[in-house]
């Protein structure tokens, strides 16, 4: 096939579009999700890959473009991921150990974004850092209010 890594480098235009279709990034628009585009970085991962390991120190946060994973913790299969879903952000905020390891299901495309990249994204756009702070609500809700049948 095609070779990998750096020559698959999608444009700015393409990762802005990328992002713009993700929950998370719903209430950010413009600018705002033109600079993270600017600097996420596209990467791929094969079948069975692990992307983030449970214990280890996170260094990114990741949004999932197209593909899948599963979420485990202590062998344990916590949650599906597809696309648009994200993971990696407490690691990033907290700069604590990961609670759970990530590991991919099928060919799996993500735009990463480097700790530091991110704590600097949310310094400069607050759109960004409420955008985030409404996905991490939203997902403490579903663990901790019964479900609805």
């Amino acid at each position: 096939g095609p070779p990998r890594g750096d020559s698959v480098t999608l444009t700015l235009d393409r990762r802005t579009a990328l992002l713009g279709r993700c929950p998370l990034f719903g209430g950010v628009t413009g600018g705002d999700l033109a600079a993270i585009g600017d600097r996420a970085l596209e990467v791929e991962f094969p079948s069975d890959h692990v992307i983030a390991r449970q214990g280890e120190i996170g260094t990114g946060f990741f949004v999932i473009v197209d593909g899948a994973a599963r979420v485990v913790r202590d062998g344990e299969e916590l949650a599906l991921l597809g696309r648009g879903d994200f993971f990696g952000e407490m690691s990033v905020i907290d700069g604590l150990p990961r609670v759970a390891s990530v590991v991919t299901t099928a060919p799996t495309r993500c735009l990463a974004l480097a700790s530091w990249e991110f704590e600097q994204l949310v310094l400069d756009h607050p759109t960004i850092a409420l955008a985030i702070l409404r996905g991490l609500s939203a997902r403490l809700r579903s663990k901790t209010e019964p479900r609805q049948h």
